[in-house]
């Protein structure tokens, strides 16, 4: 509750779903210069597995992993601060009204000691500890506390030998202001009715009615001013079990604030609603609109140990995660949520979707390039800046990768110039580096499973109000193709099924002889309508296809408008 959650929101340098090489290493990029130009708080993350290549360039590269999110939806656990201040059950009035007073607190968290949630205390709930819910004499008379927390109230210093008392009684207030006699007959009253040692008798320099007290055996006797009875009169109290509290504070006031001594666990409401870390901003707006409550604590599941808290007001206006996207720019790729995000800024390459929104204005930069790790390593050298050896080597891996080594006929010249600066900063042989990248993960010669294989690189677009599901691998030789080609284009045929896609297609690219196979699902129109040279029903030889947005999408582009 004194922390500004929009304060800490991270942000996260993304790809799209199925990220491939250059989708991770741009954001790793992306995120590394955005942290020193006014987003210290960037980090680059991943809503999709790594491919094995993928994962090979951050182990030579000595990256972390970029951290998985799998949806960019607002939680408990975003929304809400995390420096909880609370009260203990034993906690007095006093302590917590003074806590919520000064931080303006309608409501605040009672805890254990082991910071398990024991319920929430509301300033009104509070406010009953003060006054009973029936006014008699003796009702306005009575607290119910524990001698150690009146002294602590009071700011009392105990005077005699035995220790305070740490359990609730009940205890009558008398104040010794009355003639002696009338104190004396009022004392023997509550002695004769068994109720002596209820009592609790304040009062100032008054030796003879501290005497009194004492003879009567009453529970404590507090005296006011800094008075401090003669060392007899505490003897007198060692004996009888009476305890002697000194206070600075005058008898009025001392009535006052013993009232305030009581423990808050006596008015705690226990049947409160908590959230789970992870639960979503839509579950939580519901269910904390349908309740009285101010405040809703966030404790992990299975456990009552509070790790945050949120309030209404937080739901009143809840800040966004923040996302800078890299490698696409079609919400249908993006992480889960992101309509609901606060996207910074977008780098891509590829062509602009028909879909995207943004709720402000953004940075938006889409170039005819090779790979969006070309992008981002040129933002380094605008500013005469060069990235880290290792994060240099990702971008040249991201550049090395979509351009297959420079070959790709969406390559320019700023890929090469952007990958031959990023090689002396890392120090590395591009023919080589791009032969042992293409050697690793060969998905046919790994046991990977047929919706692994099509589901590892594959992008959704619209196209002709229609959607098109393309996948794309990438190997040394296509042996293996042929054992796993049923169980591939099945694959196929499911997600036209599920997703409802009027094509889907996988391309396998021999990345030594720049030739690819394109196995093919869907509308039997479109299918034969494609342009390559057809070896059966759903295979194609697509010579010379190497890039999915520069030439395998056109083409399906093309098909799709012939059949229309």
């Amino acid at each position: 509750m004194t922390v500004d959650s929009r304060s800490r929101m991270p942000l996260y340098v993304i790809g799209h779903k199925n990220p491939d090489t250059d989708a991770i290493c741009s954001a790793i990029g992306n995120a590394e210069f955005l942290r020193t130009h006014g987003y210290p708080e960037a980090r680059a993350a991943r809503c999709g597995e790594l491919m094995p290549r993928t994962a090979w360039v951050l182990e030579q590269a000595g990256v972390e992993i970029p951290e998985y999110i799998p949806d960019v939806t607002p939680t408990a656990s975003d929304i809400g601060t995390r420096n909880v201040i609370s009260v203990l059950p034993s906690d007095t009035f006093l302590t917590a009204y003074n806590l919520m007073t000064k931080h303006s607190f309608n409501s605040i968290p009672v805890v254990d000691a082991n910071g398990e949630l024991h319920g929430i205390l509301r300033f009104l709930d509070l406010l009953n500890l003060l006054m009973p819910s029936q006014v008699t004499d003796m009702s306005v008379r009575t607290v119910v506390a524990c001698l150690k927390n009146i002294a602590q109230t009071i700011d009392a210093e105990c005077l005699t030998a035995a220790p305070l008392s740490e359990h609730d009684h009940e205890i009558i207030l008398l104040v010794g202001a009355s003639s002696e006699p009338t104190i004396r007959t009022r004392l023997a009253n509550f002695k004769a009715k068994g109720m002596a040692h209820k009592l609790l008798v304040i009062c100032g320099d008054r030796p003879n009615v501290q005497l009194f007290a004492i003879e009567a055996g009453v529970r404590a006797l507090v005296t006011t001013a800094d008075v401090r009875p003669s060392a007899d009169l505490v003897e007198a109290a060692n004996i009888a079990g009476t305890a002697i509290l000194s206070t600075k504070w005058d008898t009025a006031s001392v009535g006052k604030l013993i009232q305030c001594s009581r423990r808050v666990a006596d008015v705690v409401q226990r049947d409160c609603i908590c959230f789970e870390p992870h639960t979503p901003l839509d579950e939580i707006q519901v269910t904390a609109a349908r309740k009285k409550q101010d405040i809703f604590p966030i404790a992990a599941k299975h456990s009552k140990k509070i790790i945050g808290l949120l309030s209404k007001t937080d739901l009143v206006e809840p800040p966004r995660m923040r996302v800078a996207m890299v490698d696409h720019n079609e919400f249908g790729q993006a992480v889960d949520g992101i309509e609901e995000a606060e996207i910074i800024e977008v780098m891509d390459h590829h062509r602009l979707g028909v879909q995207f929104t943004s709720r402000d204005p953004i940075r938006f930069v889409i170039e005819p390039l090779g790979s969006t790790s070309t992008l981002v390593a040129r933002r380094f050298h605008h500013r005469s800046l060069e990235p880290t050896p290792g994060t240099a080597l990702c971008l040249c891996a991201g550049i090395l990768s979509d351009t297959l080594n420079l070959t790709s006929p969406t390559t320019t010249e700023t890929d090469g110039e952007m990958l031959r600066w990023l090689c002396g900063i890392c120090h590395i042989d591009p023919e080589a580096f791009t032969e042992k990248f293409f050697s690793i993960g060969s998905v046919f010669g790994t046991g990977a499973k047929a919706d692994e294989i099509v589901n590892m690189d594959r992008k959704q677009f619209e196209e002709m109000n229609s959607l098109v599901s393309l996948s794309q691998i990438e190997e040394v030789g296509l042996f293996g193709f042929t054992g796993m080609r049923q169980a591939l284009e099945n694959e196929l045929k499911k997600i036209v099924k599920e997703d409802k896609c009027r094509f889907a297609g996988l391309l396998i690219t021999d990345v030594l002889r720049h030739d690819s196979l394109l196995l093919v699902a869907g509308d039997p129109e479109v299918i034969d309508a494609l342009e390559y040279e057809r070896i059966d029903d759903t295979l194609f030889a697509a010579k010379d296809i190497v890039s999915r947005k520069k030439q395998l999408f056109p083409a399906i582009s093309r098909a799709l408008h012939h059949v229309r």
